[in-house]
């Protein structure tokens, strides 16, 4: 069964793709099924939308309304969690250490993460190099089922130059020269999945601004169409789960309020 990849770019609104020199994402787009049009969920907030992406559950469920974990009320699996009831292995790349709401600390069989910022609260725009060498190097030996990589940058790029401005392009296209450096190093039969969590504007976002909500969603592999612009207006978070659930013989379990995007398959 083909290995499952989870990349996620945090604050990637779907019109930088083309605005940005990123060939690696353009080309990725039109080899994959794809939509431009995928929504976030309110609150259009990072912690929030990883909740309703890995739990396939809006906030008013999951609970969590801000970059602050709390303990749900009413504890259902993520991704992660069922992947380990068929004892699927689970791999963690990322630059912010706010994911551990993602799974429960045993079902998680590798982790990497190295902070964004620094002690005077600077964002380190570098870190996604980082991350990316050390996913180069260690996913081979890990071999995981399912691995979620995180570029946290482009995010801290739209806080500190604004949403489509110079300095946020200039990190799109350094995400962009990363992922030229690690797709190739995946495996050929490999399923990649690649959205944002939240788009922005000016220098913030978790409104109801279709430049907050609108993300890409973009996904990659055996079994899936080629260049195929979905259709479906409705692809939202709350499908990533179910739909990456599906490729990996994992159940969907019955809380789970997402859907396959049953339109992608060949």
């Amino acid at each position: 069964m083909s290995q499952i990849f989870l990349i996620l770019i945090d604050g990637l609104r779907p019109d930088a793709i083309d605005a940005a020199d990123a060939p690696t994402l353009q080309g990725f787009r039109d080899r994959s099924s794809y939509t431009m049009q995928a929504k976030s969920l309110m609150p259009t907030i990072t912690l929030p939308c990883h909740m309703a992406t890995f739990y396939s559950v809006p906030s008013g469920r999951h609970g969590i309304t801000t970059n602050t974990f709390t303990p749900l009320a009413r504890p259902l699996p993520s991704l992660v969690d069922q992947a380990r009831t068929v004892r699927k292995r689970s791999a963690f790349f990322t630059s912010w250490d706010g994911f551990s709401a993602l799974y429960k600390a045993d079902h998680l069989d590798f982790q990497w993460s190295y902070h964004y910022v620094d002690e005077n609260g600077i964002p380190r725009l570098f870190v996604d190099d980082i991350l990316t060498d050390v996913a180069i190097s260690a996913l081979p030996n890990v071999k995981p089922d399912f691995t979620f990589l995180y570029y946290g940058t482009t995010d801290s790029a739209g806080h500190m130059y604004g949403w489509m401005q110079d300095g946020y392009l200039k990190q799109v296209e350094r995400v962009d020269a990363n992922l030229a450096r690690l797709l190739p190093t995946l495996p050929e039969d490999a399923i990649v999945l690649i959205q944002a969590d939240h788009g922005g504007h000016e220098q913030t976002h978790g409104t109801e601004l279709p430049e907050d909500v609108l993300i890409p969603w973009m996904i990659a592999g055996p079994g899936i169409k080629q260049g195929y612009e979905i259709k479906d207006t409705a692809v939202t978070l709350l499908n990533t789960t179910p739909t990456l659930a599906h490729f990996m013989g994992v159940p969907l379990h019955g809380q789970w309020e997402g859907n396959v995007v049953s339109e992608i398959l060949e």
